[in-house]
């Protein structure tokens, strides 16, 4: 009876035993697995950079353009365009400032001639100095549209390098330079008489 309670008990330390090596040895399995995991996910990690890493380029060129840089939108370029189109415009189909000074200037002359004056004298003071005025603000428009065409078409200069001007800008800003110098031109030619000039009395 004591002699198998013994080998009993020996038994049973040995099983015991057996029990807690194999939980030590799983434990050891699952520590030595658990890095080689960590190494294998960083290897794919590494792997998936290097992949990216040939369309980086392509990538940050694609944000940019979704996230561009703050800079100067061309707004106030747009408008200037469209203002120095319209004073062109303006000095080439008279404007309702040139219409009212030509006016006023009939008006200055009926009152300051004399009804004795000779007909030349009246052509001039009453109808000569209003055609003078019309043909002068005419050149003022004129000069005004292209000087404000010029400064659209060279801002970019000034800008942030690298960034192209739109092409309706461009366009609306020459069409205004045109329009400008030709006013410009009219109106010299109208105000020293070359074209149009009165009429003579005689």
């Amino acid at each position: 009876m004591g002699t198998k309670t013994v080998d009993e008990a020996a038994n049973e330390a040995t099983e015991v035993k057996s029990d807690a090596e194999t939980v030590d040895v799983t434990k050891t399995d699952e520590e030595v697995t658990e890095p080689d995991t960590a190494n294998t996910e960083a290897e794919a990690a590494e792997d998936e950079d290097d992949l990216t890493e040939e369309e980086y380029a392509a990538e940050l060129a694609k944000l940019q353009l979704e996230h561009p840089e703050e800079g100067p939108s061309g707004v106030g370029q747009g408008a200037a365009a469209v203002v120095s189109a319209a004073l062109g415009f303006i000095s080439l189909s008279g404007g309702w400032v040139g219409s009212v000074a030509a006016a006023r200037e009939t008006l200055v002359g009926q009152l300051h001639t004399a009804s004795t004056a000779s007909v030349a004298t009246q052509i001039k003071e009453v109808y000569g100095d209003a055609w003078h005025t019309t043909a002068l603000w005419a050149g003022i428009f004129a000069l005004v549209g292209a000087l404000v065409g010029v400064g659209a078409l060279i801002r970019p200069a000034f800008g942030t390098p690298g960034r192209p001007q739109a092409t309706w800008i461009k366009s609306v800003a020459w069409a205004g330079v045109a329009l400008g110098v030709v006013g410009l031109l009219l109106a010299v030619l109208k105000y020293t008489d070359l074209i149009l000039s009165l009429p003579s009395a005689t």
